[in-house]
């Protein structure tokens, strides 16, 4: 029987909180009234492969939240360091008191009432598929229609993370980080790890 190494370090038991897993940093967009309209979330992730299948966990008193209601459909938006004061600002203000249209270019799809960041490396357009009324949340779930990704952001035909540079979300510091270093290949660098 294989022995098993003592921690050196005592684990320490906290509350329950939305530091569990450092979080996307990601502009949800909509159609509010005519304008196109985004906010900052960090609640969001994918939760299925066929169709992909996106979440994003809102207020439901929030701006965006009435456009992706009324149209059924939202963007998805990752933006990059050079955006994370825009990107903040947006997040700290509600679009019921200030004009977020002009905050960014925007460009459209094929989905209607979707407007996406033009200035974003990476975005999506997603079908509204169900919503999960939570306390005090509400969640979207939405899919993946399509996604367009910057020509330079791609390598071999994918998107290549190091140019992306996506924004992450950690609490309770509320700070913006972006990717660190690749580590490993999955799906191989275990291939010769033996318990």
């Amino acid at each position: 029987m294989a022995s098993r190494r003592k921690l050196t370090m005592e684990k320490v038991k906290l509350a329950p909180g939305p530091f569990v897993l450092p979080m996307p940093t990601v502009l949800v967009g909509a159609q509010v009234n005519g304008s196109p309209n985004f906010m900052t979330v960090a609640f969001a992730g994918l939760t299925n492969f066929e169709p992909v299948i996106v979440a994003v966990s809102v207020s439901p008193d929030h701006h965006t939240t009435a456009g992706i209601r009324a149209n059924e459909t939202f963007s998805i938006n990752l933006p990059g360091p050079d955006l994370v004061a825009a990107t903040d600002w947006c997040g700290s203000r509600s679009g019921k008191n200030v004009d977020k249209s002009k905050v960014f270019e925007t460009f459209a799809g094929e989905l209607e009432n979707t407007p996406m960041v033009k200035a974003c490396r990476l975005t999506a357009e997603c079908r509204l598929v169900k919503t999960l009324e939570l306390t005090p949340d509400v969640v979207f779930f939405g899919e993946v229609m399509n996604v367009y990704v910057d020509e330079a952001a791609l390598k071999e035909g994918s998107p290549d993370w190091p140019t992306i540079a996506p924004l992450i979300f950690t609490f309770p510091d509320k700070g913006y980080w972006t990717l660190g270093n690749r580590v490993a290949q999955a799906w191989s660098v275990g291939e010769n790890f033996k318990p």
